[in-house]
């Protein structure tokens, strides 16, 4: 991986909590929350409660986007290799408490870290060296994904206002 690439992606992952992953069971990636820690991305998936992730433990490497964080646009692609860290090692013992820490809206933070070692998986996202997209090297058809396909529909007309002047855009 260039000086240039490599220096990018740890200034994106680090800056960013958000990434996406473009999971090979989906048809548009992920969003995931993650830590940056010693050159690779980690990521939580699976147990009760934590971000689902189809396909991301049985995955040997994945394309993984990076956000601008000033803008919050698409700032680069990567691909990594997936690897789980097993509980009780000492990689474990060092990445799962810097998880637990970036953990926001746990449904409660006591006995996290044991409830990840029986029900979750932590993932180690090591970046090979091949960026696919980077800032000026591709062109914005990506923002014309097709939206994701919901059951979710209106409920009704949108709510009258009584009682108050109409703004020239409502007319």
């Amino acid at each position: 991986m260039g000086d240039l690439n490599g220096a990018l992606i740890e200034e994106a992952a680090r800056k960013s909590g958000l990434l996406w992953l473009a999971l090979p069971e989906l048809p548009q990636p992920r969003a995931a929350w993650h830590v940056w820690h010693d050159g690779s991305v980690y990521v939580l998936t699976g147990g009760e409660g934590e971000q689902p992730l189809p396909g991301l433990p049985e995955a040997t490497t994945v394309p993984v986007i990076l956000r601008s964080k000033d803008k919050g646009g698409r700032l680069l692609t990567f691909e990594a290799a997936v690897e789980p860290v097993e509980p009780g090692t000492t990689l474990w013992d060092e990445v799962a408490p810097l998880l637990a820490k970036e953990r926001l809206n746990a449904g409660s933070h006591d006995g996290q870290l044991e409830r990840w070692a029986r029900e979750s998986y932590v993932l180690r996202l090591t970046p090979t060296g091949a960026v696919t997209e980077s800032p000026g090297s591709y062109d914005a058809s990506y923002a014309a994904a097709p939206t994701v396909p919901t059951p979710a529909t209106t409920a009704g007309p949108p709510p009258r206002m009584y009682g108050a002047k109409r703004r020239r855009a409502d007319r």
